[in-house]
């Protein structure tokens, strides 16, 4: 079976974990600094704030901007539910709006027309979907035009790009997730990015249970620590990180060229000016989704469905009185399907896939 996703791991992962065993340093350390400042710098952020996952990230980078009790936060119906979810944990309320067809982004025009009919919105909380940057320079706009915080959730999205700068460099505030299916890993881990240091102090405080100084606890903190373990293979794999989505794109383009002449499916679209670095190769259908997951499965081919329904469909936001439904997001979430696209795909692999794509209903 070719899996849907495969972290590649080598002599330097090894060899720094051993300098970690070896240091005996296994929580916070210089590893975790190391690691905080590299990754800030990589993506174009002055701060940097290690955490235990993405998800971490996300709560904390919101209630660094003051996000509480039903506080109304606007965000994508079509993603992780972590996504929604961190903004419960702050005990704020989602709100939704629908995504382009084309991107599976949250559209600016989506956007305006919600803060339009609600002014209790206090912040916009993208996400950069598959690893395709949203337009950026209009929701910018929106975002001063309104008064909003933004808070870019680039879990999918590490080292894209639009119109030549790194996402995550462009809100408040971005969060990042290193679990292992991810463009790179740290096994568990997560990062909050940002240029203000005030927010990057309250994010610091907030993941060690609120200090400050030692044993001085100014607010009600979590442990929310990256380990020494984790951020030395974060140094490794940010080594490699470049060469990794340069896998990952050249092989999208081997499977858009093999198959985008396919009635049944359309592959992804591209827009101009984005660096799109591909966690995922998702493809819309054209024909009934379960028929064709059994085939790829009887093929040996392994597949994603990202998502198969909506956040506000989810049997806890049901629970919560959510309802709404969106007709872009509701109908990719019956069509969509991903296929592996990692790096450490053979071109073997890559031609499997395409012949088993392309010989289904033949």
């Amino acid at each position: 079976m070719i899996p849907i996703a495969k972290p590649i791991l080598g002599e330097c992962e090894r060899k720094k974990i051993m300098e970690v065993l070896d240091s005996g340093v296994l929580a916070l350390g210089s590893y975790v600094e190391k690691f905080e400042k590299r990754f800030s710098e990589y993506i174009g952020a002055r701060y940097g704030v290690s955490t235990t996952s993405g998800t971490s990230a996300l709560c904390i980078a919101l209630k660094a901007i003051g996000i509480g009790e039903e506080d109304r936060v606007l965000t994508t119906p079509f993603s992780f539910i972590a996504t929604a979810n961190s903004i419960l944990y702050c005990n704020g309320r989602p709100e939704f709006c629908d995504i382009d067809e084309e991107t599976f982004n949250i559209t600016p025009e989506n956007i305006e027309e919600k803060l339009c009919q609600d002014d209790r919105i206090k912040a916009l909380l993208i996400v950069h979907l598959y690893g395709l940057p949203c337009d950026m320079k209009r929701i910018l706009r929106i975002c001063r035009e309104y008064k909003i915080r933004l808070i870019e959730d680039c879990a999918q999205a590490h080292g894209a790009e639009y119109r030549g700068r790194r996402v995550g460099s462009f809100g408040d505030l971005s969060c990042f997730s290193f679990y292992p299916t991810k463009n790179m890993t740290t096994g568990e881990g997560g990062m909050i990015l940002t240029n203000n240091e005030e927010l990057a102090e309250n994010c610091r405080m907030y993941i060690n249970h609120g200090m400050r100084e030692r044993y001085r606890h100014e607010m009600l903190g979590f442990n929310y620590r990256m380990t020494n373990l984790q951020a030395a293979l974060g140094l490794c794999q940010l080594e490699k990180l470049d060469g990794f989505n340069e896998r990952r794109i050249q092989n999208a383009k081997f499977l858009s060229e093999n198959l985008e002449l396919i009635e049944f499916l359309e592959t992804p679209h591209l827009p101009r000016n984005v660096k799109h670095v591909f966690h995922q190769y998702t493809i819309k259908l054209n024909v009934e989704r379960d028929g064709f997951l059994e085939h790829l499965s009887r093929s040996g081919v392994g597949y994603g469905v990202y998502y198969p329904r909506t956040i506000p469909q989810q049997p806890l936001y049901r629970k919560l009185g959510y309802d709404e439904k969106f007709k872009i997001a509701d109908d990719l979430a019956k069509r969509v399907v991903s296929l592996p696209v990692h790096p450490a795909l053979s071109e073997e692999d890559l031609e499997k896939i395409v012949s088993v794509v392309s010989n289904y209903r033949k």
